[in-house]
């Protein structure tokens, strides 16, 4: 039972912490819409993804003015589409297209999942499909690409790894008018999970349903609110109103995603518990640790300020909702949280310390803009790093980095919108080429020998 208290306060993290749903992404599988054709493939892919998320816009908008929540993004998430163009490698990009097309048709978004997972080998018309990605980014809109290349059960593809650097280099030429965008739209993983309805990286995993929506809540102004009246306190006082705070965010997401289920006569997934930032002031995941006791985000004591963070979002959420999934937990994008582009800026925090960071939050090197000039092996060099601390820690890891053709570290880019800006972040002038072009497959831990 919700009371009048409840409405209060759902109505106060609206109105003045920048609370909101994040994103509602309609999972749909593809596998029984492959057929030997390109053309008929991408027909059948779009008429598919039409008929599934022809309502989904209008579901969101109609919940949003019911309950009173903002929901900021409608998504489609779709079957890895390297599967979907096994039988004709070489042409790829005629699915990109129709996907594309039908994201615009539904008013999505974004559409993601032109995905592959390679984890532990990649076959023929999967190195295919990844060399498909930069020119297939290019020549859309609203799609987004994924590739997992690694995991804890079965080490890491340092051959996709290799291929990866290349692809997200050639991504950004591609797209050079618009400052290397298309890096933006591609995510390097490490254990990606089937489930996860953040962009770049959703994808509807094959051991998924028919058609699913998962919901993604956010609420890093609501976390930050709380925090303020706790000068002084101790950090068990801290972690406690977090959690007490994230069991609010996500009672509200499962309210809304049992809902839009039903409506979109689809099955309930799950509620991403993931503190997402923006760059709009109150919004900043950064400003939580800031306000935790920290000068800025950077110094020393933030990856610790940032692990309590997450594992109390979790403990709150978890509390709040039936299935909790995706990636549930903090994100640090540098170019999306408005907090993490000033401390980049004043050179408080650098691609190392990033790095500690992500051994303890949701995903990885995110949103990071670097040197046109930045060797391929060294976003390589990049992707092995995170990978292997997803690998060695059980948890999900990503890269998405954007080399900015033609800028260097002072400068910056701004891509708008959610994406926002960053400065130019300074790599090790130090190569790695001479490990990155062993290739090979980096074998699991020992861990990961459990049955």
């Amino acid at each position: 039972m919700i009371n009048f208290q409840d409405i209060i306060e759902t109505i106060d993290m609206v109105e003045k912490e920048h609370f909101d749903v994040r994103t509602i992404t309609m999972g749909i599988s593809l596998l029984s819409c492959i057929r030997e054709d390109a053309q008929k493939t991408a027909d059948i892919c779009y008429d598919r993804i039409c008929s599934k998320a022809e309502k989904i816009v209008k579901v969101a908008e109609d919940l949003g003015t019911e309950y009173g929540i903002p929901i900021i993004n409608k998504r489609v998430s779709i079957t890895p589409a390297s599967l979907l163009t096994a039988p004709f490698s070489g042409k790829e990009i005629v699915l990109a297209k129709a996907l594309d097309k039908a994201a615009l048709t539904c008013g999505v978004d974004f559409l993601g999942g032109y995905s592959a997972l390679v984890n532990k080998g990649m076959t023929s018309y999967e190195k295919s499909f990844i060399n498909s990605i930069p020119e297939a980014l290019s020549i859309t809109q609203r799609m987004c690409s994924s590739v997992n290349v690694g995991s804890s059960k079965t080490g890491i593809n340092m051959d996709a790894v290799r291929l990866m650097g290349e692809v997200i280099k050639e991504s950004a030429a591609k797209t050079a008018e618009s400052d290397g965008i298309g890096s933006a739209k591609l995510v390097v993983f490490c254990n990606a999970v089937e489930d996860n309805p953040f962009m770049a990286g959703a994808f509807h995993g094959v051991g998924e349903g028919e058609t699913v929506i998962n919901v993604g809540v956010s609420g890093p102004g609501v976390v930050h609110h709380a925090l303020q009246s706790l000068k002084g306190a101790s950090i068990d006082e801290v972690a406690e109103t977090i959690k007490k705070t994230a069991f609010k965010i996500t009672r509200a997401g499962q309210l809304i995603a049992n809902e839009a289920a039903k409506r979109l006569n689809a099955e309930f997934g799950i509620v991403d518990l993931s503190l997402a930032p923006t760059p709009v002031m109150g919004d900043s995941v950064a400003h939580i640790l800031e306000e935790m006791g920290l000068e800025s985000v950077g110094c020393h004591g933030t990856t610790a300020c940032l692990a309590m963070l997450n594992d109390a979002v979790k403990k709150g959420g978890v509390m709040a909702s039936s299935r909790v999934g995706g990636l549930s937990g903090a994100f640090i994008p540098v170019s999306e949280d408005i907090g993490m582009i000033k401390a980049a800026r004043n050179g408080a925090i650098d691609l190392n310390k990033l790095e500690a960071m992500t051994s303890v939050c949701s995903v990885g090197i995110d949103m990071v803009a670097i040197p046109g000039d930045t060797p391929a092996t060294t976003i390589s060099g990049i992707i092995a790093d995170e990978c292997a601390i997803g690998m060695i820690n059980n948890k999900t890891t990503a890269v998405r980095i954007i080399p900015v053709p033609g800028k260097t570290v002072g400068e910056e880019v701004e891509f708008g919108g959610l994406l926002g800006s960053a400065p130019i972040m300074k790599v090790s002038p130090y190569g790695c080429a001479d490990f990155i072009n062993r290739g090979g497959r980096m074998p699991a831990p020992i861990h990961s020998n459990k049955n």
